[in-house]
C-alpha cells in the first residue's frame, strides 16, 4: 500500500481543491484562499502562486521579518458520481515566505516550507515528517487518475461489476463504481442497501498507464473465470 508520505505527496501535486489557512485572514472567502497553482520543489517546499494582490500575498510580505504560521488543506473528491464523495484530507503546516520573484505577470509565488503534514483518507489517518514529505514520490498514475476511473465507469461497468466475484461472498443487487486506482491497485465501492470498499490489489505495483491496462485485463479474467 502506498505510504502516508506517498498520499500526502500525492494530494499535494494533485489538481485536489487546496484553501491555505493563514492566521488573521479567517474572514477572507475560501477562493481568496485557494492558490492558482502549487507545486513541490526538489527540497520538498510547497511553492503556491497567488494573485499578486491577494491579502495572502501581502500577509506574506508584511511578515518577511518574522515566520508566518499556514496550513495548506487539500480535499480530494472522487472524480465519479458516487455516495460519500469526499475521499480524503491532506493538511501541510509550516512557515510562508514570498519569493523574490514574480512567477508569470500578476502573480507571485509563496513558498511554503513544510514542518509536518496530515493525512485522513481511504487508508486511514496518519502523521507525516517533513524529511517523509521531503522523499515521498506522487503515484505515477495520479495524473491520469480522474479520467481512467471515469472511462472504467462508462465504458466497463459491467467488467468492474464482476470483480464482486473475487470477494467470496455476494452482494446482491448492489452497484459497483470504482472510486480510486493508484500504483498497488483499484479500489471499487459497493453500493446499496450495505455500502463498502474494497481494494483489488495487482500482482506487482504498475508503473505507467500501460501497465495499468495489462493489469486491469488480468483482474477482469480472474473475475470472470
Amino acid at each position: 500500500m502506498p505510504s502516508a508520505a506517498e498520499r500526502t505527496r500525492t494530494l499535494v501535486q494533485s489538481t485536489c481543491s487546496a484553501v491555505l489557512l493563514v492566521p488573521g485572514l479567517d474572514a477572507l472567502r475560501p477562493d481568496q484562499l485557494m492558490p492558482d497553482a502549487r507545486t513541490v520543489d526538489t527540497d520538498g517546499d510547497v511553492l503556491l502562486a497567488f494573485a499578486a494582490e491577494s491579502p495572502v500575498v501581502r500577509a506574506a510580505t508584511h511578515a518577511q521579518a518574522d515566520e508566518l504560521a499556514a496550513v495548506l488543506e487539500v480535499t480530494d473528491v472522487a472524480p465519479v458520481s458516487v455516495p460519500h464523495r469526499i475521499r480524503g484530507r491532506a493538511w501541510v503546516s509550516g512557515w510562508l515566505t514570498r519569493l523574490p520573484h514574480v512567477a508569470e505577470p500578476g502573480r507571485t509565488t509563496l513558498r511554503l516550507e513544510v514542518g509536518e503534514a496530515y493525512v485522513d483518507d481511504l487508508w486511514g489517518a496518519e502523521p507525516v515528517g517533513a524529511d517523509e514529505f521531503t522523499a515521498a514520490v506522487p503515484d505515477p498514475l495520479s495524473e491520469h487518475e480522474a479520467e481512467l476511473l471515469q472511462h472504467l465507469h462508462a465504458a466497463h461497468s459491467a467488467e468492474v461489476q464482476t470483480l464482486r466475484s473475487l470477494l467470496g461472498e455476494r452482494t446482491g443487487g448492489t452497484a459497483a463504481v470504482p472510486v480510486g486506482v493508484d500504483r498497488f491497485g483499484l479500489r471499487v465501492r459497493f453500493t446499496g442497501v450495505n455500502c463498502f470498499d474494497a481494494r483489488f490489489d495487482f500482482p506487482e505495483p504498475v508503473r505507467d498507464v500501460t501497465e495499468l491496462r495489462h493489469a486491469m485485463h488480468a483482474l477482469f479474467e480472474a473475475a470472470s473465470s
